[in-house]
């Protein structure tokens, strides 16, 4: 979804616009992306990117956009007003300069579901300074058996002096103490 900027196009095409990161939670209806998209339109604002997703009965997601500095306080005094509509939109402001320019590393993890299993692979990847640039994760029912499976789809960046093979080492211990396996492709 992709909202135009309705005035001062080319002033946020250029770069001097503000860059903002929206958290969003509500109840799931029909219409949510439209009232967030058309109050960001309304003020100028360009949706950017974003990643949003039904989960447990409630609406959650996140975006990034970008907006004229004048309009920053405008534009976030009306996304909080989405809340009278049940949608609670918290914002913060981005410095987009700061975004890792690296090719980011993919983690497949798939095992038996059993709690713990995120805290400890992302332990180990914090333990390395490892960052987490996006994370996905489901469960889902094992085709032949019915149990339930835990499945993660994680993209990740190194930090310098930390190689794919060590990062992969300490990653297969947790595996197997976790009994679930473990793909990382660089």
């Amino acid at each position: 979804m992709t909202a135009l900027i309705t005035s001062g196009k080319h002033d946020v095409l250029t770069g001097m616009s503000t860059s903002l990161v929206l958290t969003v939670i509500g109840d799931d209806r029909p219409g949510i992306v439209e009232a967030l998209s058309r109050t960001v339109a309304d003020l100028g604002g360009n949706w950017i990117e974003s990643r949003m997703s039904r989960l447990g009965g409630k609406f959650a997601g996140i975006l990034l956009i970008d907006v004229m500095p004048e309009r920053r306080e405008a534009l976030t005094q009306a996304l909080h007003a989405l809340g009278t509509q049940g949608l609670h939109v918290h914002v913060e402001a981005s410095d987009p300069h700061t975004q890792l320019s690296s090719k980011p590393l993919r983690l497949e993890l798939l095992g038996q579901d059993r709690p713990g299993i995120v805290r400890e692979v992302s332990r180990a990847l914090a333990q390395r300074g490892v960052n987490v640039e996006r994370l996905q994760t489901e469960c889902v029912s094992a085709p032949m058996s019915g149990e339930m499976l835990f499945k993660a789809t994680a993209e990740l960046v190194l930090p310098s002096g930390v190689t794919l093979e060590n990062l992969r080492e300490g990653l297969e211990t947790i595996a197997n103490e976790l009994m679930v396996d473990i793909t990382l492709d660089g």
